[in-house]
């Protein structure tokens, strides 16, 4: 079993804890991550998009003008795509843009990101976060505390926290999740993951066989 320190918010070690090898111990399984990864993004598309074909176009489908002699080029109708307000050819339409991924791949997937995630040392263990009022600058020190910088981080939560919530709001660079949301894209989207003690109780709990 991985055993990983325990740091307060100002950056300094305060215990360690042991992980599940069962959640924070799999093998790295790639095409699986990418799997699941793609099937989120596509499930987050609305495919709402749409534009109006040559036959939906308003207005008459009569020639403009006669076929010859009039030293113009021919035309069909006013509705062609070559004319302003015509139809588009090959007319983006409304369609499901869904993929259905079993739950085993699912759990799958995620325990072998966030197994990588802890392999290359960018799983860094909180005791907690709390703030004393929902400030970003007190959110920002805590970030500056770890020396983020400009990279793309993930605070994991046990459970909704308001006060963090707005704190991060205006940050960025910062994301904020919870426990029983957190995904395996926002796993692998995220440079270094900052998750408490509470959030891995759950976690494992909701991972363990």
């Amino acid at each position: 079993m991985p055993k990983v320190k325990v740091y307060n918010t100002q950056a300094e070690v305060v215990g360690q804890t042991t992980l599940s090898d069962e959640v924070f111990g799999c093998e790295y399984n790639e095409p699986l991550i990418h799997q699941v990864v793609v099937a989120y993004n596509n499930n987050q598309r609305q495919g709402t998009k749409s534009t109006l074909l040559r036959s939906e176009v308003r207005g008459h489908a009569a020639k403009p003008w006669r076929q010859k002699g009039t030293g113009r080029a021919r035309q069909g109708s006013t509705k062609s795509a070559q004319w302003k307000g015509g139809g588009i050819i090959f007319a983006p339409k409304p369609r499901d843009f869904s993929q259905k991924v079993n739950k085993g791949m699912k759990i799958a997937a995620f325990k072998s990101a966030i197994s990588a995630k802890l392999a290359d040392s960018e799983v860094v263990v909180l005791d907690k976060i709390e703030l004393a009022s929902p400030k970003t600058k007190l959110f920002k020190q805590v970030m500056d505390n770890f020396e983020v910088g400009s990279k793309n981080v993930l605070f994991v939560l046990p459970e909704k926290n308001d006060d963090v919530l707005r704190a991060s709001g205006n940050i960025a660079n910062a994301h904020v999740t919870f426990a029983d949301v957190l995904s395996t894209y926002e796993v692998v989207a995220s440079s270094k993951v900052y998750i408490t003690l509470d959030a891995i109780k759950k976690i494992e709990e909701a991972y363990k066989l």
